[in-house]
């Protein structure tokens, strides 16, 4: 951050001093709200949680080399006291960004792809400067001011993602740092519940695309109606990436491998080039084309683009993370969240990595999907049990719908001619129902779905689903691990890959 002295911090923030804190003392950075995190010279701001209020680590952060707390009420240390400190933080990232009139603000928002998306952004743009963009996914109230308050006078361009729980949140965001150049992705079902609906999801995101000065640029999606619809919403002038012909930055001739990473034909105003993708999956391809068009606006050539998004590697965890153990077993951990329709995508790209192989799957019920919730957990049930797998764990809570769903497809698929046996159906509570899935006897490798359907287990959490992948696995298998964030699904991948649970 730009070094502030705690009196213009007070200033900036409307805060009082506190604590004997020295007016003169300089913050030099960074601006942390986990006391972990503190180094010399940081600022430290005190959070009050659901479970952990951070006005209790003040002293230990101080300690810990922090020049002062910014707190919402006196704490036993140097502090600038605020009335709301997540509310000051903000002041004070806008504040900054005030001041760094030589830097680019890109905005990446979108329902699903938008770290993946700002990660190759943030790759292209430290070819022409110096970059800075949010670790993991530093996209909300906290996280967005937090990734601003890095940026110095030597920053170039903040490539920053902005997400939204309910309309007006990135309205607010964009205050913070007002955007020159806006990229929407998509309109999807993430949070589907907390808005009621797409036309409200994309009512919300296009809070983005409103916020560009005239001179700005929008890059929006041409084959998303949703957002391609967002043309109307701005002064700034719009460009479009997809697969359409519509669309100036496009793919053209995309083939995925057996590992399922796609390589393109990109095509743009100037010229094309060949990518070759890293990263898998074949949803990949639109969030490497969004991140091409933004770099194009900003004059990168098409060679040098094509080059930076062909070796890129996944930089945030746990977003279609691929690992092979020494026994040939691939994990895909993509456990970071989920919904619908990125549930969607982890299958199509599950079913090309893992062709050939038996595979397993480890899923939740999804959240925040509201009254849909029910319906949207049985299709997803749906997709898993009809995905041709070996076996299907169910994790958590609110399974019903999604094992209901599974259940159906098996059947399904019983009934249209496969094996008379099916898995047991659903019972009340945890089920641990013993033993490896139905299918080639140890040591010998069938290809899913044949010889015996999907066997399907409700266990109670990540360490449970660990534990029953351990009974089931044979070197050469696959399993991917998905769900909703508060499962914490990441465990049972790192259980997976480092071997039987304790």
């Amino acid at each position: 951050m730009i070094p502030l002295p705690l009196a213009r911090i007070a200033e900036l923030t409307s805060g009082a001093l506190s604590g004997m804190a020295d007016p003169r003392a300089v913050v030099r950075g960074p601006v942390v709200i986990d006391s972990r995190a503190v180094e010399p010279g940081s600022l430290f701001v005190a959070i009050k949680g659901a479970r952990v209020d951070g006005h209790d680590y003040a002293a230990q952060a101080i300690r810990d080399g922090a020049v002062a707390v910014l707190a919402g009420r006196p704490v036993e240390a140097p502090a600038v006291i605020v009335p709301d400190t997540a509310a000051a933080l903000a002041e004070l990232a806008a504040a900054q960004a005030r001041t760094l009139t030589n830097a680019t603000v890109i905005g990446v928002t979108g329902s699903a792809g938008k770290t993946s998306t700002k990660d190759l952004l943030a790759r292209l743009t430290a070819r022409i400067g110096a970059t800075i963009a949010p670790q993991g996914s530093f996209n909300n109230e906290l996280g967005h001011p937090l990734t601003v308050l890095r940026a110095d006078l030597d920053t170039r361009f903040m490539v920053l993602e902005l997400a939204a729980r309910n309309i007006g949140h990135i309205k607010d965001l964009t205050r913070i740092a007002p955007p020159s150049i806006g990229v929407v992705l998509n309109v999807g079902t993430a949070h589907l519940g907390v808005f009621g609906g797409k036309e409200a999801i994309a009512k919300a995101k296009g809070e983005l695309v409103e916020a560009l000065p005239r001179t700005g640029v929008a890059v929006l999606n041409a084959d998303d109606p949703l957002v391609r619809g967002m043309a109307s919403r701005t002064d700034a002038r719009v460009t479009y990436f997809g697969r359409g012909e519509s669309a100036s930055i496009r793919a053209e001739d995309v083939v995925v491998d057996v590992r399922g990473r796609a390589s393109f034909t990109l095509r743009t105003p100037s010229g094309t080039a060949h990518v070759s993708l890293k990263l898998y999956g074949e949803h990949a391809v639109e969030n490497a084309l969004a991140a091409a068009a933004a770099g194009y606006e900003l004059g990168l050539p098409v060679a040098t683009i094509a080059e930076e998004l062909s070796q890129a590697t996944p930089r945030s965890r746990w977003r279609m993370e691929v690992t092979d153990r020494a026994d040939g077993v691939t994990v895909v951990n993509d456990a970071y969240n989920a919904n619908p329709d990125s549930m969607r995508a982890a299958f199509s790209a599950f079913e090309v990595l893992g062709r050939g192989r038996r595979r397993f799957a480890v899923i939740a019920a999804l959240r925040e999907l509201g009254e849909d919730g029910p319906a949207l957990n049985a299709e997803l049930g749906r997709l898993a049990g009809g995905a041709g797998l070996a076996g299907l764990l169910v994790a958590g809570p609110d399974a019903e719908p999604v094992l209901a769903g599974a259940h159906a497809a098996v059947q399904e698929a019983v009934n249209r001619g496969g094996p008379a046996w099916q898995s047991p159906g659903p019972q009340p509570g945890a089920q641990h129902l013993g033993g490896p899935p139905a299918g080639p006897p140890p040591g010998a490798h069938g290809s899913p779905g044949h010889g015996q359907p999907t066997r399907i287990v409700h266990v109670p959490d990540a360490e449970a689903a660990a534990a029953e992948l351990a009974a089931w696995l044979r070197p050469g298998d696959a399993v991917l691990i998905k769900g909703p964030r508060a499962m914490g699904l990441e465990r049972t991948a790192e259980l997976v890959l480092g071997g039987t649970p304790q």
